[in-house]
C-alpha cells in the first residue's frame, strides 16, 4: 500500500517538475517575496533613514523591539515579525498548483479510471493526493527560507556591519504554523479538486484562503499589528488542530460517487 501511494505521490511531483514553465514560476513568486523585497527594505532603511515614513514606524513599535541603532531595528523588525507572515502565503501559494490539478488535473487527461484501478481505495487516494501536494508546498518553503536568509544575512553584514538573528517565532511558524495553513489548504483544494471541472474553478478557494494572509502582511508592514510570540504560538496550535480535523472529516466524506460526479 505505501508503495503504491508512494508512486502516486511521485508521479504528482513529476507532473511538476517536469513542466519547466510551471516549475519556474513556482519558485519565481516565494524567491520574490523572500529576497527581492526584503532587500529593497534593506537598501532603503540604509540609504534612507531619515525617511518620514520610516520615522513614523518607528514610533509605532514597542520598547523592547529598539536596537542600538535604527536601522538594526528595523533589520530586526523586517526578519522577525513580517517576513514570518510570507511563510504562511507561499505554502498556499505552492500547494494550490498542485492540489488544484489533483484530481480535476486526472479528468482532464482521462486517467482517473485508470488511477481508480491501482491497489488502493479511494480515502488511501486522498491521501497520497493531499501528502504530494504538502511536501510540494514545504519544499518550496524551505527553499525560499534557505536563498532568504543566505540574502539576508549577507546584505546586513556589508550594509548594516553585523548579522541578523532569527528570533524563536521562526521555530513556531515554520515547525507548526506554516505547515498547519499548508495542510488546511491543500486539503480544501485537493476536495474541491475532485468536484471542479477545471482547474480554473478548483483555484478559486485558494485566493479566498490567501486574501485574510494579505492583510495580516499589510498590517504588520504598517506597525497596526505586531503579533507576539505567543498569540503566534496559540495560532499555530489551532491551526494544527483545525487541519487534523479537517483532513479526517474529509476523507470520511471522500468516496467514488464524488471523483465520478459529472
Amino acid at each position: 500500500m505505501r508503495e503504491a501511494m508512494f508512486a502516486i505521490i511521485k508521479k504528482d511531483f513529476r507532473g511538476i517538475t517536469g513542466n519547466r514553465r510551471l516549475f519556474t514560476t513556482l519558485m519565481i513568486t516565494p524567491l520574490i517575496l523572500t529576497t527581492v523585497l526584503p532587500s529593497i527594505f534593506l537598501c532603503t532603511i540604509h540609504f534612507v533613514p531619515d525617511d518620514p515614513d520610516i520615522q513614523n514606524f518607528l514610533k509605532l513599535l514597542p520598547k523592547q523591539a529598539h536596537s542600538e541603532t535604527i536601522e538594526q531595528t528595523l533589520a530586526q523588525m523586517l526578519l522577525n515579525y513580517m517576513l514570518p507572515l510570507f511563510f504562511l502565503i507561499i505554502p498556499i501559494m505552492a500547494a494550490s498548483i498542485m492540489a488544484a490539478s489533483s484530481f480535476v488535473g486526472e479528468k482532464e487527461k482521462h486517467t482517473l479510471e485508470t488511477l481508480l484501478y491501482c491497489p488502493l481505495s479511494v480515502k488511501d487516494i486522498f491521501r497520497a493526493k493531499v501528502l504530494a501536494s504538502f511536501a510540494l508546498s514545504m519544499l518550496v518553503s524551505l527553499i525560499s527560507f534557505l536563498a532568504m536568509m543566505l540574502v539576508l544575512e549577507t546584505e546586513s553584514f556589508f550594509l548594516l556591519g553585523k548579522f541578523l538573528l532569527p528570533g524563536v517565532s521562526w521555530l513556531v511558524v515554520l515547525l507548526l504554523f506554516s505547515p498547519a495553513v499548508s495542510l488546511i489548504a491543500v486539503t480544501l483544494i485537493v476536495r474541491s479538486s475532485a468536484k471542479a471541472q477545471s482547474m480554473e474553478e478548483s483555484q478559486q478557494g485558494a485566493v479566498f484562503l490567501i486574501l485574510p494572509l494579505i492583510l495580516l502582511v499589510m498590517g504588520q508592514f504598517m506597525g497596526v499589528l505586531l503579533i507576539s510570540f505567543w498569540i503566534l504560538l496559540g495560532l499555530s496550535i489551532v491551526c494544527c488542530i483545525v487541519a487534523g480535523l479537517l483532513l479526517k472529516k474529509c476523507m470520511g466524506n471522500f468516496h467514488y460517487e464524488v471523483l465520478l460526479k459529472r
